[in-house]
């Protein structure tokens, strides 16, 4: 197919995507299921433009997913504007431990007893499918640093920790397979896919972030010098933090949310009755480039400027990461069996391991009944798990588990697209409403 016929093809699609989202957003459908069905009519089953069997394409893939997840964990990190002393982060982390911990188990033993998958397997496919996807999930997320509600809260920093929590018990389903080294009694697993590569990665992505933003605000607020793109502040940041994280044998998912986090933190917002911040009216008679540049350099207002900058291009980046891999998720429908038992398994993944890992989790919290329902609701499966599973491939799964998993995971976000599409606008609404002041 030609490169014109592409052109068409996706800025037909970009174009129409711009010009319903404010529509979609009051109706009961989501974005991402617009995309699945184009990407379904696009592959084999329609046009036959697309043919991303993930048996044959999975490095790619892996590739594609692993930047949209990483786009996307820098977001949620820019998005949380809660300290880590607030008591706020009791309810995401214990969604990102316990409830993690709880919903692989949960799966393996269903893997184990439903589909006969070997221990090693069953746990990875728990791994796969056990993180909430923080690309698809941003609808019931934080908007801005000062967005303190305990639901949309939770379910950020969940989908923005749990991303890298999963990966443990990734490495040890493989290991179990042979496909990684354990190491004796399982030490090299604890020791460093377990403790390093967890602590290690929130350190190198808290340094990079919290060094890098202040060297940035100190460049720009006390010598006017490396103004201006921020774009690739944005794209470098994260790559430079995954890559130095990466190689230092730690989890570069981990690393790039602290990093935004951390980059979030070191901002400062201007001091009120500060004489030398530009007020409106001075602002407003400016030139527009020079009223960016002034906000760009002012010791006060540089910081918030960047952030701006950044979370304004991490957003447009991350809806485009969105577009290209749920459309792959589509096309990728054709090549897999729809495994006997789908629907039961379906029924008792959402409506009953993660509603009860979520309420083991949050055991002892003062949590409404309300926002326990819809976190229970929101575990939307996505990017992620598609990352988990061709990373799994990519590390020498066999062709038959490989095919199997593979269609277990593909059929699971499917349903969490179309499941979560439909019900996140009506529940939301809902739940605004019911705590509407």
């Amino acid at each position: 197919m030609s490169f014109a016929i592409w052109a068409l093809i996706i800025g037909a699609l970009l174009i129409i995507a711009a010009l319903s989202g404010t529509l979609l957003k009051r109706l009961p459908l989501s974005t991402a299921m617009v995309y699945l069905a184009a990407g379904y009519g696009l592959g084999p089953a329609g046009l036959g433009l697309m043919e991303p069997n993930p048996l044959t394409y999975s490095v790619l893939l892996e590739r594609m997913a692993e930047a949209a997840v990483l786009i996307s964990l820098f977001a949620v990190g820019l998005k949380l504007g809660i300290p880590l002393s607030h008591k706020a982060w009791r309810l995401p982390v214990r969604l990102a431990v316990i409830s993690m911990a709880l919903t692989v188990a949960l799966i393996a033993v269903i893997g184990i007893l439903g589909f006969n998958l070997p221990l090693g397997a069953a746990i990875l496919l728990g791994a796969i499918l056990a993180p909430t996807d923080p690309v698809l999930a941003s609808d019931v997320q934080v908007e801005e640093a000062t967005d303190h509600d305990r639901l949309r809260i939770s379910l950020t920093g969940e989908g923005g920790l749990n991303d890298s929590s999963a990966f443990p018990f990734v490495m040890l389903g493989l290991g179990i397979l042979g496909l990684h080294d354990l190491g004796t009694g399982g030490w090299r697993w604890l020791l460093l896919d377990v403790l390093w590569a967890t602590a290690g990665g929130l350190l190198i992505g808290s340094v990079t972030g919290s060094l890098i933003g202040k060297l940035v605000i100190y460049m720009r607020s006390q010598h006017k010098e490396s103004v201006g793109l921020d774009e690739f502040l944005t794209l470098g940041l994260i790559a430079f933090t995954y890559g130095v994280a990466v190689l230092s044998y730690t989890y570069g998912f981990l690393a790039v949310f602290a990093a935004g986090f951390s980059l979030q933190r070191i901002t400062q917002q201007p001091r009120k009755n500060n004489p030398s911040a530009p007020s409106p009216i001075e602002i407003s008679d400016l030139p527009s480039k020079q009223v960016q540049e002034d906000l760009a350099t002012h010791s006060e207002y540089a910081g918030i400027y960047m952030m701006h900058e950044m979370q304004g291009f991490n957003a447009r980046l991350e809806r485009i990461a969105e577009v290209a891999i749920v459309l792959v998720v589509g096309a990728m429908l054709p090549f897999i069996a729809i495994p006997a038992g789908a629907v039961w398994f379906l029924a008792v993944f959402f409506l009953i391991i993660r509603p009860v890992s979520v309420w083991i989790g949050l055991r002892g919290e003062s949590v409404s009944r309300n926002q326990q329902i819809l976190m229970s609701w929101f575990g939307i499966r996505g990017i992620g798990s598609i990352y988990y599973l061709m990373y799994s491939i990519n590390h020498g799964l066999s062709p038959a588990l490989a095919s199997q998993i593979t269609s277990l995971t593909i059929t699971t976000v499917t349903a969490s697209i179309i499941l979560h599409g439909i019900s996140v606008t009506p529940l939301m609404n809902l739940y605004a409403q019911r705590n509407a002041p």
